[in-house]
């Protein structure tokens, strides 16, 4: 924001903020749920097959005033499509990368043949969806405020209830939790799911937020979501995240693609900034941050006392 007030003053604008918000909450959206298998060591490319055939539901299914249908089908084919890539990573062992990359290219291909059949003629998404998409609750999108609140359920699960601390002593060590009793691969799946869930409601807000679908609907979700999650500081390793850093962290990249269109940079460009933002951010993470200050603080010798105290006790 410091940047944007000296080079380009109008990203922080009521006009810039209008678009800033509603797409840094679809982003943020799909980043929970990326966030979600990050947290158990993996990582999701199915992400984008999803956004794209939720997209799809919801013009096809939607048309002629079903909403409802078209929100449910949406729902349903993300946690289906979560749940099967759960099966094959915490069930069957098989590699994350590649199979939600195979399991996101199979959906990609479903969501355009149905596209082809049943929403050429009719991309528009239901008016009841894109009137409350540009509707405004206290002169702020209400698909900010949707996106909000998923975030704090989402932060409360994890850190207040059972399940969610459960959820995070898996990823945080594995082998630990099974030691415990806790059913890892469980949670494996269970992460797989919420994630599939996660990027269907993106998907509905960001056909809320167009009006419409084409064939390059969600295609800017693969790996932008991963760069949230990894920026907010979480470790691709896995272990402990943070749903409000990964908000902030949407935030920041889709704030700083605000405000290279209005600098007017040309796309190579902006892509070459993007890249060296996500760079920077992983380098200043609060994981790395941490452990350079415990080195610089750690005391080079023991103290005096400490050494004295050491003889004593033997």
């Amino acid at each position: 924001m410091v940047a944007a007030s000296i080079t380009a003053p109008e990203a922080l604008g009521n006009t810039s903020w209008s678009y800033v918000l509603p797409y840094t909450t679809v982003l943020a959206v799909a980043a929970l749920g990326q966030m979600l298998v990050i947290m158990h060591a993996g990582i999701d490319l199915s992400t984008p097959g999803v956004i794209s055939f939720g997209g799809n539901l919801i013009a096809g299914i939607g048309a002629g005033h079903r909403l409802a249908p078209a929100i449910l089908a949406c729902l349903g084919m993300g946690i289906a499509v979560g749940l099967t890539n759960g099966v094959f990573v915490g069930v069957l062992g098989l590699n994350p990368l590649i199979v939600t990359l195979a399991v996101g290219q199979i959906v990609l291909a479903w969501s355009s043949k149905y596209s082809r059949e049943s929403v050429t003629n009719n991309p528009e998404v239901p008016g009841a969806l894109s009137s409350w998409a540009t509707g405004k609750w206290l002169g702020v999108s209400a698909v900010f405020w949707t996106g909000a609140a998923i975030t704090v359920v989402v932060t409360l699960v994890l850190r207040y209830t059972i399940v969610g601390r459960r959820f995070q002593a898996v990823g945080a060590n594995p082998r630990a939790a099974w030691i415990a009793g806790l059913r890892v691969r469980t949670h494996v799946v269970l992460a797989y799911t919420a994630a599939g869930g996660l990027y269907a409601v993106a998907a509905i807000l960001l056909a809320g937020v167009r009006g419409s679908v084409d064939p390059a609907f969600g295609s800017a979700y693969l790996l932008a979501p991963i760069a949230a999650v990894v920026i907010a500081g979480a470790s691709l390793a896995g272990g402990l995240a943070s749903a409000t850093s990964t908000w902030l962290a949407a935030l920041a990249l889709t704030f700083l693609t605000q405000m290279l269109l209005i600098v007017g940079l040309s796309s190579a460009m902006q892509y070459v900034v993007f890249g060296g933002a996500i760079v920077v951010g992983m380098l200043v993470s609060g994981d790395r941050v941490a452990s350079l200050l415990g080195r610089w603080l750690r005391p080079a010798k023991p103290l005096p006392e400490a050494a004295s105290t050491a003889g004593h006790v033997s």
